[in-house]
């Protein structure tokens, strides 16, 4: 008993300031516990969907890069293959000029023959560069494809860290199909159509041209 009443009681005083910030403390770990991405970690559907959906974001962006720098290479070969064709237009017209100056009544007769030659093989490249653009075009349709569907599932991404638990299973990205409906776009065909296949066009037009400059170079001299 005298042990007891020689024991003092301390009490350490707490000012505003301490409370404050014990309070500040307590508000925190609340909000922790309370945050979307902790209520996910302890609900194994919306977990598992949040993983899931992350690696085909992954994924789409893998192909995303794929088509990009195929779309790329593409390019460059259509750029090799109109180079290729204005020097074997350059080439033979200047043929054709020099055989006009050494024999222009015997070149002369016989203009047609050059001249098919040269129209059947502007046709070729011509084939080629369409081959080219055509599948240019393709995979520029699949890239945007890609991008929708990478775009809609981001959406869905996102909208699952703030709801967290409380994100519906069962709601689905929307497919790029259905984005492009939903987004009303208005073009005109033709001219759509003559903005993609601009180089194809000026190469028909070029190989045109060759057939009566050809009997102007033999015949015109």
């Amino acid at each position: 008993m005298a042990g007891m009443k020689d024991a003092h009681i301390v009490e350490i005083p707490v000012d505003e300031e301490h409370q404050q910030k014990l309070i500040c403390a307590i508000n925190t770990i609340s909000a922790i516990q309370n945050y979307p991405l902790a209520e996910i970690s302890n609900c194994p559907g919306h977990l598992l969907l949040l993983k899931l959906w992350q690696r085909e974001e992954n994924l789409f962006g893998r192909r995303i890069a794929l088509k990009e720098s195929r779309m790329v290479s593409i390019k460059r070969e259509i750029f090799h293959l109109c180079c290729f064709f204005l020097v074997i237009q350059w080439i033979f017209l200047t043929i054709l000029f020099t055989s006009s100056v050494d024999s222009k009544e015997h070149t002369c007769k016989n203009w047609r023959i050059p001249s098919l030659v040269s129209v059947c093989t502007s046709l070729e490249f011509v084939s080629l560069v369409q081959v080219k653009i055509c599948s240019y075009w393709k995979v520029s349709r699949q890239l945007q494809r890609e991008k929708n569907n990478d775009r809609a599932l981001a959406k869905c991404i996102q909208e699952l860290r703030m709801k967290g638990a409380s994100f519906d299973l069962s709601k689905e990205p929307m497919s790029g199909k259905r984005m492009k409906s939903s987004s009303v776009e208005i073009k005109w065909k033709p001219f759509t159509w003559c903005s993609q296949y601009l180089i194809t066009i000026c190469l028909v037009s070029l190989s045109c041209l060759v057939f009566p400059a050809s009997k102007f170079i033999l015949c015109g001299f």
